[in-house]
């Protein structure tokens, strides 16, 4: 039964059960009885482990009350959208963070498709390894690949399940992550391109951020599959149930008519809905609380949205807030930054060449990256910001770390994320479970908002917050990064019009 897949987690958030023994097992099973064997009972369940540590037979006890999860089921499809008003309406309370009073700027530089063993492979202090397996039991040895090198490896559903070749019930769990070869790949530079990490001195920048900040090595992406999905958990910690890409190259609300597949609750393809969702964003609680932000992103084929998040939200693409606050190009947040210009939440995505995407080569990321911590840190903002950088999901390069279950949409993959702040702790690698999700929940406790989900991403993360942070201490002074290509270069870059990601 799929809920023996709950010992895992228990044990995860404090619960004592055990990986694999017997009592966890039979804890797990009367637990599934008890919620009545619904997968979505299962979060319920999780839910109230998170909250804090607990003893089996209390869980039990609760467990028997339980009440039925948010998402109600949709045959062959997923969970049915909730709309809006409807979220706003069964929020939790706003929860209170010691980093409000002095963090007035989030800033999250969204990356591409990279795992972590490929890059910050042999960082000292951190979980990475060397080699990986292959899913006829072979050693296969890491290999430099160049970030400019371009080619093709699948990282969808199927991808994601080939990968993990899990032994669980619910298919992608109790993963042993040696499948990576059988991920369909294109023209790729070795053998194995699935199995690569970034050459050091091309990752020196982001190195070089790891050691002056924090580098969380336990971080997942909430979701199984590509960058779609991804990018609507990092704005509004869940995705209606969208699997993989939408039918049109174009993403989103315009032009209508663009559909995108379903995952059920069994973790196989359902249905097909809308590209374009009412889903409440942390951009639009921000609008209700009176503060500001920004969605800095890609000019692709004349309209500035395509490869923003905000495209597929129907209120943001056919609102206000579409010409307010989605700004293109992604360069402007450099000129806005030097003119004292600084939002209270900011998105940066990347043009394809800066985005480190396997598809799109370039190389130049680090750089990229590097140009928008460096006009952050040299301002009079700060003091007061938090820059998080993360890679948006694993692009089919191998990680060793099996991904932790939560809910029928994830966790995938690990991918990396860094943490930069005067107050973040230096030369700290963080081994405490983070996902996309996570960083919505900093932003919501920064800013007293309440989580944008009852079960979602951000209320069942952990928040980086305690262990990436001191906020007891005065800030640290900025240290400048240095990278092979400075802020003019981008200024002046060509931009070639392909979305950031295709997949």
């Amino acid at each position: 039964m799929r809920c023996l897949d709950l010992p895992y987690e228990a044990n995860r958030r404090g619960l004592q059960v055990k990986r694999g023994r017997s009592d966890g097992q039979e804890i797990a099973a009367r637990l599934c009885r008890l919620a009545g064997g619904r997968e979505g009972s299962f979060t319920t369940v999780k839910r109230f482990i998170s909250l804090r540590s607990i003893s089996a037979a209390a869980l039990l006890a609760w467990a028997a009350g339980c009440s039925p999860a948010s998402h109600s089921v949709s045959p062959g499809g997923g969970a049915q959208a909730i709309p809006m008003a409807q979220q706003a309406e069964s929020r939790p309370a706003p929860r209170a963070g010691s980093q409000g009073t002095k963090i007035q700027h989030v800033v999250i530089i969204v990356q591409e498709n990279r795992s972590f063993d490929n890059l910050f492979q042999g960082f000292p202090k951190a979980d990475t390894v060397s080699s990986g397996l292959d899913s006829s039991g072979n050693s296969i040895a890491l290999t430099p690949v160049s970030l400019a090198t371009q080619y093709v490896i699948d990282h969808s559903l199927t991808a994601y399940l080939a990968a993990c070749d899990g032994s669980g019930s619910l298919p992608g769990t109790n993963c042993k992550n040696d499948g990576f070869n059988n991920e369909v790949s294109f023209d790729g530079p070795t053998k194995n391109p699935q199995y690569v990490y970034v050459p050091h001195n091309e990752s020196k920048p982001y190195f070089d951020m790891a050691h002056e900040w924090v580098l969380a090595d336990e971080m997942h992406q909430s979701h199984l599959d590509e960058s779609f999905v991804a990018h609507q958990y990092i704005i509004a910690a869940q995705a209606q149930s969208a699997v993989n890409l939408p039918s049109s190259y174009i993403w989103g609300c315009r032009p209508k008519g663009i559909t995108v597949q379903m995952i059920t609750q069994e973790r196989e393809l359902g249905n097909t809905e809308a590209a374009c969702f009412d889903s409440e964003t942390i951009g639009d609680e921000l609008d209700a609380a009176g503060l500001t932000w920004h969605f800095y992103t890609s000019v692709v084929k004349g309209d500035g949205g395509e490869w923003s998040g905000y495209q597929a939200i129907s209120h943001i693409r056919n609102g206000p807030d579409w010409a307010a606050d989605v700004i293109t190009p992604q360069t402007k947040f450099l000129t806005d930054v030097s003119k004292g210009l600084l939002e209270n939440v900011t998105w940066i995505t990347p043009i394809c060449a800066n985005s480190d995407h396997v598809n799109c080569g370039g190389g130049f990321g680090p750089s990229w990256v590097t140009s928008l911590v460096n006009a952050v840190g040299e301002s009079p903002f700060w003091d007061s910001t938090v820059i998080f950088v993360v890679w948006d999901d694993w692009g089919g390069l191998y990680d060793h770390v099996p991904p932790v279950f939560e809910d029928y949409d994830g966790t995938g993959f690990r991918v990396p994320l860094l943490v930069i702040s005067p107050y973040a702790k230096q030369d700290h690698v963080s081994h405490v479970m983070y996902e996309t999700g996570s960083i919505l929940h900093f932003v919501e406790d920064t800013f007293g908002l309440a989580p944008l989900t009852t079960d979602g991403s951000d209320a069942r993360s952990n928040s980086p917050a305690k262990d990436c942070f001191d906020f007891n201490k005065p800030p640290r002074a900025f240290v400048p990064i240095k990278a092979p290509k400075d802020t003019d270069f981008f200024m002046h870059q060509f931009d070639d019009g392909r979305p950031p990601d295709d997949g």
